[in-house]
């Protein structure tokens, strides 16, 4: 079918409405887990370890510091269970006895002063017998020379079809290469903080900065030892996210709810200094991968061997599913009859890895994009062409075994990149500045993928994700999700979704605070699946209030706000219950195979190409991003303005990835640039001008057939960015981030 270019659009300005949150924020009255009201509150801090992994044989508290002053916990003032309740209960919330990485909690303090609770902090020493030979590195994680769980191997999984030994026969010409990505610091604006109260009877509130309040509150329960209903969780304005606050808010959440249960009805604060929370909480997963590809003389892909592995530091936490994500999206958008990819978390004594925007697939990602740029060069054929070559068509059959059904749009995404950027023309360019001896080479890269939205396979089914909407006597309806606003927008778009499908003014419509003990379960803000999943949802259940209206409070078809408001009043002196909820149903067709990895892993997928051009000094070998394009196929664009300004900061975090981002460690596995003085990120100075391209398919899974977008403009940058500066430079590159340093190094390797 024929595809629709936002940019040629009319209603492009009156399809992206002000953001509901907006003005709040412009103005600043926004209230941030900081800015929350709380009289005579007590301030939070941790003591943690300091070796990377060993076994706490004492805590000694300073006698000279009267201590019955401070709010003081440890293990042993754990109700429940003391484990953090993620995939599996193997990490501690506070160490007792044996720990796995430095900067682990130990001790909990709290005081009305800040300055003498820095202060106390000083006062608490930890004895520990250290772990003399702690592992940090992936292969030799794999080893297992020093195990730190059996095998050193959170999960191990296997897509495999067709016979890799049968497609390296029918190869003509292979590549074997060997790929590192860094970890990568989420970087949001607010750090991690929690505020909780011990209510009068007996109940805990928590408030704070998080993605998914469900999640901590089922935390809450294991460590709290209590029942959901004493305990609630509520979302305050979350400053940013992008992952970093899927998993961690779980930690931290319990450990304020553990100093209000001791505290003695004193509300206590525990927000991090932004060093802490570079140190101690998670980050992009760094992996290592090892490919193999071959492809007959016309450039057809006969086998993909991939071995996946990514460091998932000292606890398990979210890495099976960072890992299953990687694995699907290792091979790519293309048709290969012979699949392999091995995919494997594993155990280190880094503080663990987490959830980060794209979620393993840039990781995998990159490994395939630069590799099919290198098989292209040994065929002495464009990298473009090869692409063509093998980008997946309807009724081909994917790497996970799935028919591939009308919902392809990898060769439109190409060929829209291509004459976009005029990209042959910028080519024979660049080779004829490069040829005439500047002071600079430039280069020009690109990338085809395609990210799944939503969770892997039959993970939506287990969610039973459930939405509400709540009819209001004046005529106003209220949204009941636990979806949350972390700045991407969520709350303007699911407004928008719903007030389009009940046939209302936006400011009809609200969305509720995320709070646990008023919203339903509709899973976490994670996985590119709010607006496709959550706001699929909404529109159902804007469809069940609306037949509720016709049959039981006369509500005309077609209606305008007025009569529907007059039907809202009659429907409540009526029912008195004016609220209908919607609940997930997978797709007909949707079979996924979790063991085996075949099968429909996604219920939509959204296709993108990258195109970078760059531009590098030969003399202090600085890379400038000159322009970057990115072409996306994305459903339905809701809110256009939204998800343009979604592209352009996921390419903007892809920029960093590729050429700026370097988490250094000290010889304790911690964190060593803490500070964002010496953790660099890109500037507006550094991203150079970039151009969205939006597609409308009109066939996914979400709203008038949207699909997901946050994760997708990750995905791209870095291996597009890679790409460009190999052809630039004639060199091979095969790791990121790509700084001056390394490429001296690979210059004059090759004399250059």
């Amino acid at each position: 079918m024929s595809l629709t270019l936002v940019k040629q659009r009319t209603d492009q300005q009156t399809a992206s409405p002000r953001r509901v949150d907006g003005v709040a924020k412009i103005r600043g009255t926004a209230l941030y887990v900081d800015d929350l009201p709380c009289a005579d509150v007590l301030h939070g801090a941790t003591v943690r370890t300091t070796a990377a992994g060993g076994t706490l044989q004492e805590v000694v508290f300073d006698p000279a510091i009267d201590w019955s002053e401070f709010v003081v916990v440890t293990a042993r003032d754990i109700p429940g269970m003391n484990a953090v309740k993620l995939l599996e209960n193997d990490q501690v919330v506070l160490v007792d006895r044996a720990f796995r990485h430095a900067g682990e909690a130990v001790v909990l303090l709290a005081h009305a002063d800040p300055e003498k609770l820095g202060m106390a902090l000083k006062g608490v020493s930890l004895v520990e017998l250290p772990n003399t030979a702690p592992i940090f590195d992936i292969d030799a994680a794999l080893a297992a020379q020093q195990e730190i769980i059996p095998g050193n191997i959170y999960t191990d999984y296997l897509l495999d079809r067709g016979d890799v030994a049968e497609g390296e026969h029918l190869a003509d010409v292979v590549i074997e290469e060997r790929f590192l990505t860094p970890s990568q610091e989420q970087l949001y604006i607010e750090p991690q903080g929690m505020l909780a109260h011990l209510q009068k009877d007996g109940s805990i509130l928590v408030e704070g900065s998080m993605q998914c309040p469900y999640y901590v509150l089922d935390a809450l329960v294991q460590c709290m030892g209590m029942d959901k209903d004493h305990l609630r969780v509520v979302q305050s304005t979350t400053g940013g996210a992008f992952g970093g606050k899927e998993d961690y808010p779980s930690v931290i959440a319990c450990h304020a709810a553990l100093l209000a249960l001791k505290a003695g009805g004193r509300s206590v604060k525990l927000v991090y200094e932004r060093g802490e929370d570079l140190r101690v909480t998670p980050k992009r997963h760094p992996s290592r991968t090892l490919i193999s590809l071959g492809a007959n003389k016309a450039g057809e892909l006969q086998f993909i061997d991939m071995d996946f592995a990514i460091d998932g530091g000292a606890y398990r936490t979210l890495s099976p599913v960072v890992l299953s994500r990687g694995v699907i999206h290792a091979p790519g958008p293309y048709k290969c009859p012979h699949i392999r990819v091995r995919g494997r978390a594993v155990a280190t004594n880094h503080p663990p890895f987490g959830a980060f925007r794209g979620f393993g697939a840039p990781q995998s990602i990159f490994a395939m994009e630069v590799a099919m740029d290198r098989l292209a060069r040994k065929l002495a054929m464009d990298p473009a062409e090869l692409r063509r070559i093998n980008l997946l068509r309807t009724g081909d059959v994917n790497p996970t075994g799935d028919v591939v059904g009308a919902d392809c749009f990898a060769h439109a995404t190409l060929d829209v990149a291509l004459e976009h950027t005029h990209y042959y023309q910028r080519l024979a360019e660049y080779r004829a500045w490069n040829a005439a001896g500047h002071q600079t080479r430039k280069g020009i890269g690109l990338a085809t993928f395609a990210h799944g939205a939503g969770f892997t396979g039959n993970g939506e089914l287990h969610l039973a994700s459930r939405v509400s909407l709540q009819a209001l006597a004046n005529g106003h309806v209220e949204i009941l999700c636990s979806n949350t606003e972390m700045g991407q927008g969520a709350a303007t778009t699911l407004v928008q979704i719903a007030a389009d499908a009940l046939g209302l003014p936006m400011d009809r419509v609200h969305l509720a605070q995320a709070d646990t003990s008023r919203v339903p379960n509709s899973g976490p803000t994670v996985a590119s699946r709010t607006c496709m999943v959550v706001g699929e949802l909404i529109q159902k259940a804007a469809g069940q209030l609306l037949q509720r209206l016709r049959e039981t409070a006369e509500l005309a078809a077609p209606h305008d706000a007025q009569s529907f408001a007059a039907a809202c009043a009659r429907l409540c002196a009526v029912a008195g219950d004016t609220l209908v909820t919607a609940q997930y149903q997978p797709p007909t067709d949707m079979r996924w195979d979790e063991q085996a990895f075949l099968g429909r892993a996604y219920a939509s997928y959204a296709w993108a190409a990258y195109i970078a051009e760059v531009e590098v000094d030969v003399l202090t070998l600085e890379t400038r991003v000159l322009d970057f394009t990115a072409v996306q196929e994305i459903g339905d664009a809701v809110h256009p303005v939204i998800v343009q300004g979604q592209i352009e900061g996921g390419v903007a975090q892809g920029i960093g990835y590729a050429l700026y981002e370097d988490v250094l460690w000290n010889e304790r596995g911690v964190m060593a640039n803490d500070r964002l003085t010496n953790y660099i990120i890109p500037t507006s100075a550094d991203l150079g001008f970039m151009h969205v391209v939006l597609l409308e398919g009109g066939l996914g899974a979400g709203p008038k057939g949207a699909k997901g977008v946050g994760e997708l403009p990750m995905d791209g940058p870095a291996p597009a960015i890679v790409n460009a500066i190999q052809q630039a430079l004639d060199i091979d590159i095969c790791q990121i981030p790509v700084k001056p340093e390394m490429l001296l190094e690979l210059t004059m390797s090759r004399g250059n």
